[in-house]
């Protein structure tokens, strides 16, 4: 019985550690992690195509006009969005998909793809969050006091997801996720009843 992949939604606000969980979770050979496409500069040593698709303004338009996108949103003045066509190829393959998407994207999903499943990834409290934003020594003090800010905006938001998980423990934050996931996998209505 080969079903269909999972697609899963991943949120929360910067500094959560969502990147950090997600690195986890793909290192399962069944799990995917979809590439998002960006108007941001790359970051460090990110590269194209490894961490996310660099796109000028211009080609995410057009991608946006062509309907390329399972969802797309600004955030801080850049575009973000996941491309189609690789997830939906997972899917079908029966891989599990992992969309990591900002809060506005992860409502768009919802109403386009009501089987995803959709889980926030909540910072112990606020100061451990800014703490996590300092450390990486990216950001510059204008930008840190922006994420934190939106991240207030962001938290509330959390009760709109199907789970929350709370990252104080990386290893029992991405073992809780994993649970989730095999939870999901056993609901009656993923399976195919023809045997």
């Amino acid at each position: 019985m080969k079903n269909k992949g999972l697609l899963l939604v991943v949120s929360g606000p910067a500094g959560a550690g969502k990147g950090t969980v997600v690195k986890e979770l793909i290192k399962d050979e069944n799990i995917r992690l979809s590439i998002s496409a960006t108007t941001r500069a790359p970051r460090g040593t990110e590269q194209d195509g490894v961490e996310y698709y660099f796109l000028s303004r211009e080609k995410f338009e057009e991608t946006i006009a062509q309907d390329g996108f399972i969802e797309y949103a600004k955030y801080l003045e850049n575009y973000y969005g996941s491309p189609k066509k690789p997830v939906e190829q997972w899917q079908s393959e029966g891989k599990d998909v992992i969309l990591e998407i900002e809060v506005q994207g992860c409502e768009k999903v919802k109403k386009s793809m009501p089987d995803c499943v959709s889980i926030f990834i909540m910072p112990p409290s606020m100061e451990v969050l800014e703490k996590r934003l300092r450390g990486r020594g990216t950001e510059s003090e204008e930008n840190i006091l922006r994420r934190l800010a939106r991240a207030g905006e962001e938290l509330p938001l959390a009760k709109n997801y199907d789970y929350v998980v709370v990252n104080g423990a990386l290893e029992s934050c991405v073992e809780d996720v994993r649970t989730i996931i095999n939870a999901e996998k056993l609901r009656a209505e993923r399976f195919s009843f023809d045997i």
